[in-house]
């Protein structure tokens, strides 16, 4: 009898779940950490949760299988970040490792989601999934930002594909591929030579009549630019590229419009 193949990597997934408390707050009824992702309830603003996610081992590495889902119910206001920076590193054998995050924001309900950089480090190779799934009135603030290896290293190879759709219909859907055995990955077209790239995804209804205008800035200092582009629907787009993760940060920060409504 041949023995079942044996599993590779890390198997975990949590889950956050936010609804209206009945007193003018958010109650987090669900928080349920799982293997490197530990999930911890912090202080946060009136009104609102916080939770931050707290890396409890090393991960994502090689053949690892993450998955972070977050419903935020209609009315409910959530904020969620990260300790530290997500690193990821090669396994023993070279499998790629998948990180996958689930976010559901009903009527009326917000949700920041603001982790900290995702870095491929040299050897790793990682394949991240955001899907949004949004009702008409909900309010997002989503950031991303990747960076390709550490200080002084070769990249890593990461792909990224986001998607957010608003009452079932498509809002935005990227895909981005990084690293070695891309091609063209480092070239004029993509990251021109960088070694770091961000997007701050924002929906508000108001956006549907008050769009900001299409704006492009570059760095206070060294090499980075980024472009505030409306998108068809409630939503913005700012994207921004730049030699380290912390320009990028402070390109997202310059070019962020403010949230139409946001209390």
């Amino acid at each position: 009898m041949t023995a079942p193949p044996a599993v590779r990597g890390v198997r975990a997934a949590a889950r956050i779940a936010a609804v209206p408390d009945g007193r003018g707050g958010t109650a987090l009824p669900l928080l349920a950490g799982d293997g490197p992702l530990a999930l911890r309830r912090t202080r946060s603003a009136p009104g609102w949760a916080r939770v931050t996610v707290v890396g409890a081992m090393c991960a994502p590495l090689g053949g690892d299988r993450l998955a972070l889902d977050a419903e935020v119910a209609a009315g409910a206001r959530l904020l969620v970040g990260s300790a530290a920076a997500t690193v990821a590193l090669p396994g023993a054998d070279g499998a790629r490792a998948t990180y996958d995050t689930n976010l559901t924001v009903g009527r009326n309900a917000e949700l920041h989601w603001e982790p900290e950089p995702l870095i491929a480090a040299a050897g790793s190779d990682l394949a991240v999934t955001t899907r949004i799934r949004l009702t008409a009135g909900a309010r997002l603030v989503l950031r991303e930002i990747q960076v390709l290896g550490r200080a002084g290293e070769a990249p890593g190879h990461l792909t990224s594909r986001l998607t957010a759709t608003l009452d079932g219909q498509p809002l935005l859907e990227q895909e981005l591929a990084l690293g070695p055995g891309e091609p063209g990955w480092d070239g004029p077209a993509v990251l021109g030579g960088r070694r770091a790239v961000g997007q701050l995804l924002l929906v508000a209804p108001e956006f549907i009549d008050a769009p900001p205008n299409v704006t492009r800035l570059s760095a206070d200092r060294g090499d980075g630019v980024a472009l505030v582009t409306p998108l068809a629907g409630p939503a913005v787009l700012v994207t921004a590229l730049a030699a380290d993760g912390l320009t990028v940060r402070h390109l997202l920060d310059r070019a962020r419009p403010p949230l139409p409504g946001a209390a």
